[in-house]
């Protein structure tokens, strides 16, 4: 059995601006229709058990830690608007989603895998969403993570490849480079080739020395600007623990059981969403795939 966790806040984004690349004002239900038809492709493509995670509310947990952390301002009103139309209309479809307002999307994901892995049923579990942060999450090729936009599938070693340093370290990883779409800036100097670098040889923030000499004879001898980077960590190693904490994603949202993301079929309800929204050609679609529910 394949379990697919779909990013639903990504998938809106990239539907309705897919949508503003091919017309010059996106219609209204731009996003809704998107992220319904490319859930209906999922099902097409032979997906039985789905479980698509949004940020109800954009803001979390995460802004009462750090004032900077990313919020709903400057975000635009029609997709504001759309987050619990979308989440209406895949309940309808019969699609179980999991609306965040404490938590994150990602943290529903996150703890999505969690439930998965602990089934023996399922042989895979695809994350469907490029956020670097569920990298944390894949673990060989049984959790996986999928760029649909470009067509990419990430096991553990293509993680490793593509951020020198593996799911182990994501989150301190992203605590000295920083996470500009959430907001967090990471320390000072720290950039992607010196974290990877530094944490391919400690593993963890906390297992990094504060000497820079001490790298040196672990065997770092060839990192430009050592000093100064232990000196920044050595100096904010609290707020390194900080962002690290924000970026480390929680794994215990309830989520339900795999049986519980079974997709049954629609519910008599969803025609007249199609409608609403102009998009009643997706019905044929979706009737043709009843027989994959069963």
């Amino acid at each position: 059995m394949q379990v697919h966790l779909v990013d639903g806040t990504y998938e809106m984004y990239r539907q309705h601006y897919g949508s503003a690349i091919r017309d010059r004002e996106p219609p209204p239900f731009a996003g809704t229709i998107g992220v319904l038809s490319s859930t209906i492709q999922l099902l097409s493509e032979g997906a039985t058990h789905i479980g698509v995670a949004t940020d109800h509310v954009i803001e979390s947990f995460r802004n009462d830690l750090y004032d900077g952390y990313k919020t709903s301002e400057g975000m635009e009103p029609v997709l504001l608007e759309q987050i619990p139309i979308i989440e209406s209309a895949l309940r309808a479809m019969g699609i179980t989603v999991w609306a965040m307002e404490k938590y994150e999307a990602d943290d529903a994901l996150a703890s999505a895998v969690v439930v998965a892995c602990e089934d023996r049923r399922v042989h895979q579990v695809r994350i469907l969403t490029p956020d670097k942060d569920l990298g944390q999450c894949v673990s060989g090729r049984r959790v996986v993570q999928v760029d649909r936009r470009n067509n990419l599938v990430l096991d553990e070693n293509e993680i490793r490849k593509k951020f020198g340093v593996g799911p182990e370290s994501i989150a301190d990883y992203l605590a000295l480079v920083g996470d500009t779409a959430d907001g967090f800036p990471g320390l000072a100097g720290w950039g992607a080739k010196s974290a990877s670098t530094v944490l391919a040889k400690y593993l963890l923030l906390d297992e990094i020395p504060d000497d820079h000499e001490q790298w040196k004879l672990d065997g770092l001898t060839t990192l430009r600007g050592a000093e100064k980077l232990a000196r920044t960590l050595r100096e904010n190693r609290k707020l390194g623990e900080l962002f690290r904490t924000i970026a480390t994603l929680v794994q215990d949202v309830p989520v339900g059981t795999v049986d519980s993301w079974k997709w049954q079929g629609a519910t008599p309800e969803f025609a007249g969403l199609l409608k609403e929204f102009g998009a009643i050609h997706l019905l044929d679609r979706l009737e043709k795939l009843k027989p994959l529910a069963q």
